[in-house]
């Protein structure tokens, strides 16, 4: 596949650092809301400019967050609470997956802002997408573009990220 610059950057937040601030801030919203996490310290859509601590740190506190939140959440329980506004409960398995989706969603667009290849997989956005599906629409321009047509060509992967209004072509 050929990449190309088409148009913003896909998660048009700000920097690198700033998408891995919002991206980590909504791990721990996510864990707050589903466990005993706290929230972060921060808006996640108004990250500040730099971490406070290394891009490690901040990544492993969040997963940690999120890994212990979700540990205690059986999956066969009903609803769960989330830090969605327009979607205040879903059930267990549709939560842990749309809060997956935000993580690859994000890991996504700061793989491609900086060069890097794709971490979604066709297996991993066929797994996400059902969650997609059941949370975007509410949150349709304010946490997501609207979408872009599907092109014959493509996987699961383009397809999710054209359904959540980022370009699977763009390129830094």
């Amino acid at each position: 596949m050929t990449t190309r610059s088409t148009g913003p950057p896909p998660a048009p937040t700000g920097t690198v650092a700033q998408v891995l601030l919002h991206a980590a801030g909504d791990q721990h919203a996510w864990a707050s809301f589903v466990g005993a996490g706290s929230l972060p310290t921060y808006n996640p859509f108004d990250p500040p400019a730099r971490p406070e601590g290394t891009v490690t740190e901040l990544v492993d506190a969040a997963v940690a967050a999120a890994t212990a939140a979700w540990d205690q959440v059986d999956p066969a329980s009903g609803s769960v609470p989330t830090p969605l506004p327009p979607v205040p409960t879903l059930p267990a398995e549709v939560a842990a997956a749309a809060c997956a989706l935000d993580a690859a969603i994000h890991a996504w667009d700061v793989a491609v802002a900086t060069g890097q290849p794709s971490p979604l997989s066709d297996e991993l956005a066929a797994a996400l997408d059902p969650a997609a599906r059941a949370v975007v629409e509410p949150l349709r321009g304010f946490a997501y573009a609207a979408p872009l047509a599907t092109e014959a060509t493509d996987g699961a992967a383009a397809a999710l990220l054209r359904y959540l209004g980022r370009d699977p072509e763009w390129a830094a």
